[in-house]
């Protein structure tokens, strides 16, 4: 029966809502939806100390950016964005319109129509999420997203050069210096400078994601994420090292985020609460990442692999690694994760930055029902059906009992109409 030797705060500890950030956020878009640019410009000075004349970079200004920004940063970009455009496309592939005979001239079909414009928030704040340009704006546009806006917010006052740079080769139509909630509302909800897109996406902080949250249903959405989750799970084949290294890879995102090790081995887990402790020292973000394994750090010890893909899947964290003598057990049995990674070669920095599989994954176990950010989820699956004269009348009939039968007398008529008008068409046969 499975144990914990360390464990973090509760599920519903960390669900809890923060009705501070939820009112902070209705505020903001109830301003922006009566005041619009004047309001959106009034939030960017107050959080980001912010207001150029235009928050909209035009070509000239990206051009100079891309120049002064260096060869190598450029390289290492586009070399990560060859990658993602590259699955992103095996994935879009993937995706195929049908069209079936279902009975004798009854048609039915689906096509995949992309989103018509979606709006990409690539965050700033504790660090410039670059990759996030690539994950989001670079997906969509392999979808066939005709128009992709995409916002950043400064930092320290300051255009992000490399952001812009990877938004820039990512495909972005329009690129905006704009962050927090005003930059999703702005997206969303639309100004006098800024046109509404039908689709909002990306990572943020907590005001964000609320900001989606009560922003759904007017827009699409991605997901809505929460802090960042590790969870490692290992054999005593693993060595402590390693397990303690990536745990504290993504403690260092912010010190709310969950991290768990889920092993067969006791000497292994105090190993890596060892290695934890050594390794805190020596990161220059081991302050954030020690808040987070202390407050949010899980280490459960299970009897074998079963028991482990069982607590795995109940956990239903957003990153998974295997660092066990056969991964591929896991990847054959377990169900509820946003991305595996599969032995010790490989590892969550990889598919954050550039091997690319897509970082905007779900949090919160919301992997219990939902992927990451994907090609599909900028396209809508759209049926359609039509019908022979002779299958309208056939079809008609079985129609219209069951729209009796549940008392749609109107819905009824519909087929009845169809019965009476192609019966003629049926008997001339």
């Amino acid at each position: 029966m499975a144990r914990f030797l360390k464990k973090g705060k509760s599920a519903s500890e960390i669900r809890a809502a923060d009705s501070k950030v939820r009112d902070a956020v209705a505020l903001i878009i109830r301003d922006i939806e009566e005041e619009g640019d004047e309001a959106v410009r009034k939030y960017s000075t107050n959080f980001d100390k912010w207001s150029p004349d235009s928050f909209l970079l035009t070509d000239a200004q990206i051009r100079e950016i891309v120049d002064r920004t260096p060869q190598q940063v450029k390289d290492d970009i586009l070399f990560a964005q060859q990658q993602i455009r590259y699955f992103a496309q095996q994935q879009l592939a993937s995706i195929s319109d049908i069209e079936i005979e279902t009975l004798p001239g009854i048609f039915l079909g689906h096509k995949n129509i992309p989103v018509n414009s979606a709006g990409c928030y690539i965050p700033g704040g504790r660090y410039p999420m670059v990759a996030s340009s690539h994950m989001s704006i670079l997906t969509a546009k392999v979808a066939g997203v005709q128009r992709v806006i995409a916002c950043t917010p400064p930092i320290n006052g300051q255009i992000p050069d490399a952001t812009v740079c990877a938004m820039h080769f990512a495909g972005a139509d329009e690129i905006y210096i704009l962050g927090g909630v005003q930059a999703l509302c702005a997206m969303a909800i639309g100004t006098a400078t800024i046109a509404p897109v039908d689709m909002a996406v990306g990572p943020g902080n907590a005001y964000v994601a609320e900001a989606k949250r009560q922003l759904f249903g007017r827009v699409g959405i991605d997901l809505i994420a929460g802090p960042t989750e590790i969870l490692v799970i290992a054999d005593e084949t693993a060595d402590a090292e390693m397990v303690a290294c990536d745990l504290l890879g993504q403690a260092e995102h912010g010190p709310t985020s969950p991290t768990a090790l889920i092993t067969t081995s006791e000497e292994l887990a105090r190993q890596t609460l060892i290695e934890i402790q050594r390794q805190l020292p020596l990161l220059p973000t081991g302050d954030i990442a020690r808040m987070a394994w202390e407050n949010y750090g899980t280490i459960i010890l299970v009897e074998d692999e079963e028991e482990a893909i069982r607590e795995a899947d109940a956990l239903a964290y957003e990153h998974v690694e295997v660092l066990t003598r056969d991964p591929q057990v896991f990847l054959d049995n377990m169900t509820n994760y946003g991305a595996l990674f599969l032995g010790p070669e490989t590892n969550v920095a990889y598919g954050d930055k550039v091997i690319g599989t897509n970082h905007t994954l779900p949090t919160m176990g919301a992997a219990k029902y939902t992927g990451g950010l994907w090609v599909g989820k900028f396209i809508k699956n759209c049926t359609y059906q039509r019908c022979t004269p002779e299958a309208s009348f056939l079809i008609g009939e079985y129609a219209m009992r069951l729209c009796e039968l549940e008392g749609f007398a109107a819905h009824k008529e519909q087929a009845a109409l169809r019965v009476k008008r192609y019966a003629p068409a049926l008997k001339t046969k």
